[in-house]
């Protein structure tokens, strides 16, 4: 099935084996900063989308090959949307605690964090980290585009509702995108509904990668500043730095297959894509005539964001603005 991935190199979570629970693209909300594009199914309604016993054998394979190598500090429930729109992640999260004694993580939008069931799935997580990119109905609505069955409120009265329950660390972040929530109101009103939450750490983050709206893009450096100045303490943390690090290519045989599962999940630099490809002794010309191979045959895409060139999936759906 191929839905455990990685280790990747992850700015909060260091080497981050990813679970991934859903089909993609299916979320209750459709980010205008999602790095996988927009929403094709969108959905608030939470089912087995695989089976789990599948689901977990996966899981079991690739940690008994990667934690022999210690190099996994997280197994991250991800996926390529929501993932506890999966209503089996309680049971995956408390059976691969079982196989081995390495920290989990979910995450999560937060969305259906109202909901008791899954706020008893994610308490068995070691670090639950859900994202606030708004303090108002309004700009929740611009910024995330919710699935109309979600309330603003009802997910903000969710998350201070996990955080008196839960005993695990709880790691927000906050995804500033220009124009729409990097004004000292807009960031004003995020403190307001982020103090009730205490969380253990708050991330500053900005879309590094291709967003699904071209327009999507980072604020300026006096408007980052703002929001440390407003937001920080000590517990804020800064990730609006391009990510570095090895992807790993462990159980593919070949280069175009590790190039496409890869920027499926995680579009990348081409800079990064040359430097994974190392690793099949491909030297930066035969990486550059795969890329050239795969954008051939229609099974990749090349788009340019903030000055670089970025490789990602076709299956990705951005805005008419990159075609």
């Amino acid at each position: 099935m191929r839905m455990v991935y990685g280790p990747v190199p992850s700015r909060r979570l260091g080497r981050s084996l990813g679970v991934n629970t859903i089909p993609f693209k299916t979320c209750n909300y459709s980010c205008v900063y999602c790095q996988l594009g927009r929403t094709t199914h969108m959905t608030n309604q939470r089912k087995d989308f695989f089976p789990p016993e599948e689901l977990l054998n996966e899981i079991k394979r690739v940690i008994e090959v990667e934690s022999s190598r210690g190099e996994i500090d997280f197994v991250t429930f991800v996926g390529e949307g929501e993932p506890t729109l999966c209503k089996s992640i309680g049971w995956l999260i408390r059976k691969t605690k079982e196989i081995a004694d390495i920290p989990i993580a979910v995450d999560t939008n937060g969305s259906l964090l109202y909901r008791e069931d899954v706020r008893n799935d994610l308490s068995q997580a070691d670090v639950v980290m859900p994202s606030l990119d708004a303090g108002t109905a309004e700009t929740f609505r611009k910024i995330n585009r919710p699935h109309h069955g979600i309330d603003f409120e009802a997910v903000v009265k969710g998350m201070e509702k996990f955080r008196q329950e839960y005993n695990g660390e709880i790691w927000v972040e906050v995804m500033l995108v220009k124009g729409l929530n990097d004004s000292e109101e807009e960031l004003e009103a995020i403190k307001s509904r982020l103090s009730p939450l205490e969380p253990n750490r708050t991330y500053i983050n900005v879309p590094i990668r291709p967003p699904a709206a071209p327009w999507a893009v980072p604020p300026d450096k006096e408007s980052i500043a703002l929001a440390h100045a407003i937001l920080g303490d000590a517990n804020v943390v800064d990730i609006t730095a391009e990510e570095t690090g090895e992807f790993s290519t462990d159980g593919f045989t070949n280069p175009e297959d590790a190039i496409i599962a890869i920027i499926k999940r995680h579009p990348m630099r081409e800079e990064q894509v040359i430097e994974t490809l190392k690793k099949f002794e491909v030297e930066e010309r035969g990486a550059r005539d795969s890329l050239t191979m795969l954008e051939e045959s229609g099974k990749i895409k090349k788009v340019k964001y903030r000055e670089k060139v970025f490789w990602l999936t076709e299956e990705v759906k951005r805005g008419k603005e990159y075609e």
